[in-house]
Formats: structure tokens, C-alpha cells, sequence
């Protein structure tokens, strides 16, 4: 005979299968004693007073009454935002023993973060980047950190390709060639040696005024005539040209007059004209021309876009690098004889570099390569991974003998940057 299944009936009379489940007996909880308030006294807290080392009371007294009073300032920085009175526990942490195992104690900082060092030496401090790359200092002159170059207003040198030994022997020759000459036709009282003489030497001379008038000019339709290469097909270490939009870095200039921001590269340069007598305006013035007193002159890294490829470098112009801008500068204050009147913003510029102002004729100009201009960048070009960059050539950029407009080798150092368009020009919003 089989044996019969077991059921049993639920509650909503519903017959199942099984025998009924028995209830488990539950375990007597234990009753939680309440935590009494210590006020913030380490002493009182249990656990937290053991982590320090500090005797901790077993029967701690529960304040029947808490009378706020007004703390000190020191007691606000280390207890929060509670004010409490003396009596009350609150306060900074107790110093402990020198001989326990663990470092030493850190201040609380007022935001809740531990640091280490004093509070006094984050309190001037601003939120940002740690080594700000530019600030404005109380003069109301701007001052640009490492990051960002800082050119004179002679840096950009240029000169022939010729060493000094051998022009020093070309000018004796010139001298001694002069001088037997001159003893020549004196002594055999033939002038035909002195017109040979001078027919060999006045051309030479021509053509060295020549050089150092032109000389300039003569560099700049060079790197016009320069073509322009393709980024996506230049290897590394090649030397080439790229003309293209410039997009600002990390850090944009802002120039020192017109306050034109969001631009890669700055110039300002006050000029002073030197008559018969006056002061001059640096250690080169000579009389009768003009000298440059103040210079700011500023270029950081930034940005090129390719016309050709449409690829984009990283120009690494910043951190000192050799720059030889050539942009032309416009004149924004003309000070003459007959004009004598100064705005306010030239006045306030001229006092906020210490620069007088008297009666002197002076001409401030400014120039600068704002974001979305079209820029030609000559250069060296490397590759790290997927970043294209353009740094400085190591070796001086030579122009060779340009023949036809006879003018000698010409040579310029570091980055060239050019720029063709007009500051007034529409530049390309990016």
C-alpha cells in the first residue's frame, strides 16, 4: 500500500501539497543605547578617541544645556560652522604624545580637505591653474608667465652670410688699396692708377649700401616667393613653409593699448625721435631718427590649419623660442610739435610703465595676429604619434645670392611668421 502525500490547507483555504512550514523562533535583538551628544569633545567619542591615542571616559556626561556663545576666531576655523561655548568640548583637536607611532597631526582645512602645511600658506592663493601664465599686476600692466615668449624689439636680426674675419680683411684691402694708390699717383704723377683704383672700389661700395638699405625688403619677397608645402606629405625634420588660419592655444595675448584680444601674437612699441640735443631713448639712438623706449612684444603656442591639406599643427612658439615675426605695425598715437594733446588712455597707459610724458614727440605703435587671420609660418616640422607640430630650425634660414636684384645672402634665425593682411582687415571667425 502506498504511502499517502502529506498536505495541509493555507490560510485562503487552498489545499497544497507538503507539510506546513514551521516558523523559526527569531533571536532577541539586543536594545541599541542611545549615543549621548559629545559636543565635539574627542574624549567622549568612543571609538574616534582610540584612532588618537586619547583616554576615552566610559560613562561620559550628557550636557543637560548647550548656551551658545560667541567663539573666537580660531575656534571658528577648526570647529566648523557650530559656535560653542568653552565649556562645551568643542575645538581643536588636542595635540598627542610625542611618542606615538603615527605622523604628525594636519590642520583641517575650512573646506574639509586635508592638506598638508600651514593654512596661511593657501590663503592667498587662487583657484586656477597652479603656475598662472598671466596676471595682471597693480600697475595695470600685464605680465605673461613662461609659457609665453618675450621678444626686445632688436631680436629679430638679420645678416649676410659672410663672416666678420673675412670683412674685417676686405675692408684693410679697401683701406691699403686707397692708400698705395693715392701714394702712386702722387709719387709718379700718373692719375690713371687712382681712377683704376676707384672705378674697382666705388662699385664695391655701391653694392654694400645696396645690401644694407635693401636688405630688408629684399628678405620679405624672398619669403613670398617661398612655396608653400603640403603638411600630410612633409617628413620629419624637412623645413618648410605653411600659410594657413591660426587658432589661439591654451594661453590667447590681448594687446597692451587696444585691448584686441584672442590673439597669438602682440607687439607694442613706443618710439621717441632724438633731434641735435635731447635724451635717447636706448644705448643705439642716434641723432635725427627715431629710438624705441618701450617694447612688448609677446607670442605664445598656437595653431595652423593647412590651406593645402587642411591638416592641423601645434606652432611651438612659446617657452623662449626663437621668433622672428615680421607684421606690420600700424600707428595708433602720433605725439608731434604742433600736437600736444594726450588721451586719457595714452596718459594712463604712459603711467602705468612709469614712461613720461613731457614735452617730447613720440609715436606709439601696435601690432598684432589675432585668431583667424591668415598667417605663413616657416619652420621645422616634427612628429610625435598623431601630433604634427612646427619648432624652430636649429640653423639659420639663408636667402642665397638673389642675382637679379643683387643683393648678397641674406639670413634670419628662429621661427619666421609673416603676415600680409591689413589690421583693419575682416579676419575669419573660427
Amino acid at each position: 500500500m502506498g504511502s499517502r502525500i502529506p498536505s495541509h490547507q493555507l490560510s485562503n483555504g487552498l489545499y497544497v501539497s507538503g507539510r506546513p512550514e514551521q516558523l523559526k523562533e527569531r533571536q532577541p535583538s539586543t536594545a541599541s543605547r542611545a549615543v549621548p551628544y559629545t559636543g565635539g569633545d574627542v574624549k567622549k567619542s568612543g571609538e574616534l578617541g582610540k584612532m588618537f591615542d586619547i583616554q576615552v571616559s566610559d560613562h561620559p556626561q550628557v550636557p543637560s544645556l548647550l548656551k551658545p556663545h560667541r567663539a573666537s576666531s580660531s575656534s571658528q576655523l577648526t570647529s566648523g560652522s557650530l559656535r560653542s561655548g568653552p565649556n562645551s568640548g568643542s575645538g581643536p583637536i588636542p595635540k598627542r604624545a610625542s611618542g606615538s607611532g603615527s605622523g604628525p597631526m594636519v590642520a583641517l582645512q575650512p573646506t574639509g580637505l586635508i592638506t598638508s602645511g600651514q593654512l596661511g600658506l593657501s590663503a592667498g592663493r587662487r583657484s586656477g591653474q597652479l603656475d598662472p601664465s598671466a596676471s595682471v599686476i597693480s600697475t595695470g600692466k600685464t605680465v605673461y608667465g613662461s609659457s609665453v615668449t618675450t621678444l626686445g624689439y632688436d631680436d629679430v636680426r638679420l645678416g649676410f652670410r659672410v663672416s666678420r674675419k673675412l670683412m674685417w680683411v676686405l675692408l684693410v684691402m679697401v683701406v691699403m688699396g686707397l692708400m698705395v694708390g693715392a701714394f702712386l699717383t702722387v709719387a709718379l704723377k700718373k692719375p690713371v692708377i687712382m681712377v683704376a683704383a676707384a672705378a674697382v672700389l666705388v662699385p664695391a661700395m655701391i653694392i654694400i649700401l645696396w645690401n644694407c638699405t635693401w636688405k630688408k625688403r629684399g628678405l620679405l619677397a624672398y619669403l613670398r616667393k617661398y612655396p608653400n608645402a603640403e603638411l600630410r606629405g612633409a617628413i620629419d625634420g624637412e623645413f618648410v613653409k605653411v600659410t594657413g588660419i591660426v587658432t589661439c592655444g591654451s594661453i590667447p595675448l590681448e594687446s597692451s593699448f587696444q585691448k584686441v584680444s584672442r590673439c597669438v601674437y602682440v607687439s607694442t612699441e613706443l618710439y621717441e625721435y632724438k633731434g641735435w640735443g635731447g635724451a635717447s631713448a636706448n644705448a643705439k639712438h642716434r641723432c635725427f631718427s627715431w629710438g624705441c623706449s618701450n617694447s612688448e612684444k609677446y607670442v605664445g603656442d598656437f595653431y595652423i590649419s593647412d590651406f593645402q591639406s587642411g591638416l592641423r599643427a601645434l606652432v611651438k612658439a612659446g617657452y623662449g623660442a626663437k621668433v622672428a615675426p615680421f607684421v606690420k605695425e600700424t600707428t595708433v598715437v602720433d605725439i608731434t610739435k604742433q600736437n600736444r594733446e594726450l588721451s586719457p588712455n595714452f596718459l594712463s597707459w604712459l603711467a602705468d610703465r612709469s614712461l613720461s610724458s613731457d614735452d617730447r614727440v613720440m609715436r606709439l605703435k601696435e601690432g598684432y595676429i589675432k585668431e583667424g587671420s591668415t598667417v605663413s609660418v616657416m619652420g621645422v616640422v616634427r612628429r610625435h604619434d598623431n601630433v604634427v607640430m612646427i619648432v624652430p630650425p636649429t640653423e639659420p634660414m639663408s636667402t642665397g645670392c638673389q642675382w637679379a636684384c643683387g643683393l648678397l645672402p641674406t639670413y634670419v634665425e628662429g621661427l619666421v611668421l609673416t603676415c600680409d593682411e591689413s589690421q583693419n582687415a575682416d579676419v575669419i571667425p573660427v
